[in-house]
């Protein structure tokens, strides 16, 4: 018995590193900060908006929460964000405001 807990319990670590094929396998299925910005970025571009406004375009095609995807927001993306707000007078140029996500 223990032998076949001791088999159904072993991980073989080297393998795991090995493993890119998954590594890309899930970062295909799921979103990633990075897959995110490139996502925005496009959206930018082609659609002439600012950050907010796309961001907020990709929630509503994608159907998700607004507050969902708070923890894709990388730093340069958020410095963007940042950026907006203050040309559209949301925040004051001045301001050490941060954006909290």
């Amino acid at each position: 018995m223990t032998n076949y807990l001791k088999n159904l319990l072993y991980i073989d670590i080297e393998e795991m590193e090995k493993n890119e094929e998954l590594e890309k396998v899930i970062e295909q299925k799921f979103l990633t900060p990075s897959k995110f910005a490139l996502e925005i970025e496009n959206i930018v571009v082609s659609h002439k908006l600012n950050y907010i406004d796309a961001i907020i375009l990709f929630c509503e095609e994608n159907n998700l929460e607004i507050e969902s995807v708070s923890k894709l927001i990388s730093k340069p993306l958020k410095e963007k964000l940042k950026w907006d707000a203050i040309n559209l007078n949301f925040i004051k140029k001045t301001s050490r405001a941060k954006l909290t996500f």
